[in-house]
């Protein structure tokens, strides 16, 4: 399928295909990586330079995260505390829909549920649309920070399902103005979480199972794993998943250790378990550069018995440094 974007010259052709589409036509396991936007004030060149480094491997697509708006208080010349609302990494779509006609690679914008109304995720599909970009990843998000509960904006979406329901119904012609004559539908691919250690929030792995299922339902094709260490734990949810009747393909995501604090930090930010063997390789390290070869040693591991067990691909969280997933892509495919 060829689409020319608004605005491109007409001798410009991009061919779009679908990440469903991509994974039902790859003669092997795809690779893929992750990338968040910059911090405002810098400049998109990081992102190129790490995307340089991981053209040669042909990536299948690239996913972009997204970023709630945060509340912060600042203290006044006076004393009194300000009220600020920030965003720190604005500019996912733009990011996107640039490295998309740079690259030519397909591109996955997140979307999330947190800090955003109905009528602003509309509107967010609608430039999408515009763009010419057709796959997004629905999350619900994590709460604002020193929130301990996730509470969803005034008609927003307050479950992950319920975003994947309104991109379908988008895709079916349907928009939340129900009086809009021809509408023309939409045609997105989505994709959405799975978890193979549980949801933290989740009280036990049927029930996040159960929901994980009702975002298949109300459209999501396919599904991407939160990171691991532990390749059985991913092994146990694929097939938990296909004995709930969740017959969409999964694709693990693949976090390699980069610096000796992640073995704490992970653990505690993501909720996920670090294998003994992992812990204590990267604990007798004496430098973040020595934790980083012993990341690309496990992740390298990890992803060579995870492409021999048919996995649809490899998804890599790279937070903008990619020189480590080009080693351990480089080995593992």
């Amino acid at each position: 399928m060829k689409r020319q974007p608004g605005g491109l010259p007409q001798t410009y052709e991009i061919i779009i295909m679908s990440v469903i589409d991509k994974i039902n036509n790859a003669s092997g396991p795809l690779f893929t990586f992750e990338l968040l936007p910059p911090l405002k004030g810098h400049s998109i060149d990081k992102i190129y330079a790490a995307i340089d480094r991981l053209v040669e491997f042909n990536p299948a697509y690239i996913n972009f995260t997204s970023h709630r708006n945060e509340t912060i208080y600042r203290e006044r010349a006076d004393g009194l505390l300000e009220k600020k609302v920030v965003r720190h990494r604005p500019g996912t779509i733009a990011l996107a829909a640039a490295v998309r006609y740079k690259y030519n690679i397909p591109v996955v914008p997140h979307l999330l549920c947190g800090g955003f109304t109905r009528e602003e995720t509309e509107n967010v599909l609608i430039e999408m649309n515009f763009l010419g970009i057709d796959d997004v990843l629905a999350l619900r998000g994590d709460p604002p920070k020193g929130a301990r509960s996730f509470v969803a904006e005034k008609n927003g979406n307050s479950f992950t399902y319920e975003l994947v329901q309104q991109i379908t119904d988008m895709n079916r012609g349907k928009y939340l103005e129900a009086n809009l004559e021809n509408a023309d539908p939409t045609n997105f691919c989505i994709g959405v979480a799975g978890y193979p250690e549980k949801h933290f929030e989740a009280p036990n792995m049927e029930i996040d199972l159960e929901n994980l299922k009702m975002k298949v339902d109300a459209g999501a094709a396919y599904i991407v794993t939160q990171m691991f260490f532990d390749n059985a734990r991913f092994f146990k949810f694929r097939d938990d998943c296909r004995n709930a009747g969740i017959t969409v393909p999964i694709i693990p995501g693949i976090k390699p250790i980069s610096a000796l604090n992640d073995i704490k930090l992970l653990a505690q930010t993501f909720h996920i378990d670090l294998p003994s063997d992992l812990f204590t390789s990267v604990s007798k390290c004496k430098s973040d550069a020595e934790a980083r070869e012993a990341g690309i040693e496990w992740a390298t591991m990890q992803s060579k018995e995870l492409i021999k067990s048919e996995v649809p691909g490899i998804h890599y969280y790279t937070l903008g440094r990619s020189d480590n997933v080009a080693r351990i892509v480089k080995a593992s495919y």
